[in-house]
């Protein structure tokens, strides 16, 4: 059975941090509390040297029923308690994987990545909901150690749990996660024409159909031609899939 010490691992270990460390925190709490009633994600703060979550949003969809007060003093057994029990030791591997990738990456370079992977949620109903899941760095150690990571949580466009990703802030290749092999493979990611951007936001918008096709001077015969590419390409089966991938993607 999975334990909350099963996510603190020896490739991040955090032996100490000086109380004067904390002093901005507060900054950091009033920010993101601010920010998060600018946005329908759910965020979080995960601090991996105290163990616990550092701040978390009052955004619902991360709470699954419970105040932001309780999951942040719950922490780490939140996801014990609230991952379903198939999707835990996915969890688990994604947090080891992501650990050891990082430790390839300069402390330089390591506030500049962020993983992205999909994993069901146990919700007051009963039902498992999909999410889609976003880590970054948000504070380093003074020797370079990841202490405290950003978390954003919204709904997953995918259909099933895994998808684990990694990108990095102004680079187009992406790192594709394989747990048959516990392998991280690079890739190059993908990149929207104009127009494919444009059928992206006006469907973002409502537009129909015909209404696309006026506002881009093009038949629809050639919009459903862009879509049917634009699906190929992204690897989607609609447009809420699409629209879905762009976003988490930031291509659009």
């Amino acid at each position: 059975m999975a334990k909350k010490e099963d996510f603190f691992i020896q490739e991040n270990e955090i032996l100490f941090v000086p109380d004067e460390d904390y002093a901005p925190m507060e900054r950091y709490i009033q920010f993101l509390d601010a920010f998060s009633r600018t946005t329908y994600v759910s965020i979080y703060v995960i601090d991996y040297f105290r163990k616990n979550f550092l701040y978390v949003s009052e955004n619902p969809l991360f709470l699954c029923g419970m105040p932001a007060g309780k999951v942040r003093d719950m922490g780490y057994d939140f996801y014990l308690e609230r991952v379903t029990d198939a999707d835990l030791p996915l969890l688990l591997e994604i947090n080891r994987a992501g650990f050891l990738f990082s430790e390839s990456v300069p402390p330089v370079n390591r506030l500049e990545y962020t993983l992205g992977y999909d994993f069901h949620m146990k919700q007051p109903s009963g039902k498992a909901m999909l999410v889609h899941h976003e880590i970054t760095p948000l504070h380093l150690t003074r020797d370079g150690r990841i202490w405290l990571a950003l978390c954003s949580v919204s709904l997953s466009s995918q259909t099933k749990a895994g998808n684990i990703e990694i990108s990095r802030q102004g680079c187009n290749s992406r790192w594709r996660y394989h747990p048959e092999n516990k392998k991280w493979v690079k890739y190059a990611g993908v990149e929207l024409e104009d127009y494919e951007k444009e059928v992206l936001r006006l469907s973002a918008q409502g537009c129909t159909m015909n209404e696309i096709s006026e506002q881009i001077h093009k038949s629809v015969d050639t919009i459903k031609g862009y879509k049917r590419l634009l699906f190929e390409k992204l690897n989607v089966g609609n447009i809420t899939e699409a629209l879905g991938f762009a976003i988490h993607h930031r291509l659009i």
